[in-house]
Order: structure tokens, then sequence, then C-alpha cells
């Protein structure tokens, strides 16, 4: 209710008497590979993420080792909250497998992810396609009758 209402006075231009606004955070869902060996390690992650400001839920699976946080937050304030339980921690580096257009790539699959999971590279970063598509285009010409240089044994 209270968000309600300071977003009603927001709009209205009731800013309080201050005359400055404050920028609103967007509502965003925060994913995390976190190490987590044991009941204890989630709870410790778990109460240590739910007492950041802004966090509405947090829901963990200690299988997949992820931690997902739903709130009002950043992703480097809840990165360096999961890293200050003493875990390794770091942002979710997996998509699901269908999400990729060549999942067997080298840097794209991993064997530790999770089931139906592959490791989520940056568009355009995939060198080995990149020198494929230089090998496929050197065998390609190799017989060429237009390459002077090409191959003589026809």
């Amino acid at each position: 209710m209270g968000g309600t209402l300071e977003y009603l006075s927001g709009l209205l231009g009731g800013s309080g008497g201050h005359g400055h606004r404050k920028k609103r955070k967007q509502l965003q869902t925060v994913e995390l590979k976190v190490r987590m060996d044991c009941e204890g390690c989630e709870l410790k992650v778990k109460s240590a993420l739910s007492s950041l400001k802004g966090v509405q839920s947090v829901n963990i699976n200690r299988k997949q080792q992820k931690v997902t946080v739903v709130g009002y937050v950043e992703a480097s304030k809840v990165l360096k909250k999961a890293q200050s339980t003493g875990k390794k921690a770091e942002i979710w580096p997996y998509v699901p497998y269908n999400m990729v257009s060549q999942p067997y790539v080298a840097g794209t699959y991993d064997k530790r992810a999770p089931p139906g999971y592959v490791r989520n590279t940056e568009p355009g970063y995939a060198p080995s396609t990149q020198a494929i598509g230089r090998q496929d285009e050197r065998l390609t010409s190799m017989f060429s009758d237009e390459d002077p240089n090409s191959c003589s044994v026809m």
C-alpha cells in the first residue's frame, strides 16, 4: 500500500516538499549461481539476500546451485551481498538449450550446466565459428578454376 501512495503522490507532483525526485528502480529478477552444499549454506544465503532493501522474494534451488532474487534491486548489489556470505557466487551463466543456435560450439557447451542449459555467450562472441567459416571458404576455393594457384591435379 505504501508503494501505491508514493506512486500516486509522484504523479500528482507531491514530492514531499523536497523539490527533487528520486529515480525509482525497476522491478527485476536477478539470477545467481551460488555454491551451496547444505541447508545451513542455503539459509545463510537466503537470510543475507532477504535483508537487502527492495528484495521481494528469494528462491533457492540447491540442486542447480541457483538463487533467484525478485525485487527493486541492482544485480551488482545482489551479487556483492551473496559474495559477502563467503560463498562463491556469480551471475547465472546459463541459458536454456533452445535459446542458442549452436549449443555444442566450444565455449557454449558446459558439462557442469544443469540439464537443459548451456553456457551463455555474448552475441558476436564465437571465435570458433568464425574460424570454421574461414576454413570452409578455403576448402571450397581450393579447387577453383579462377584461382591460378589452386591444385593442378585436375
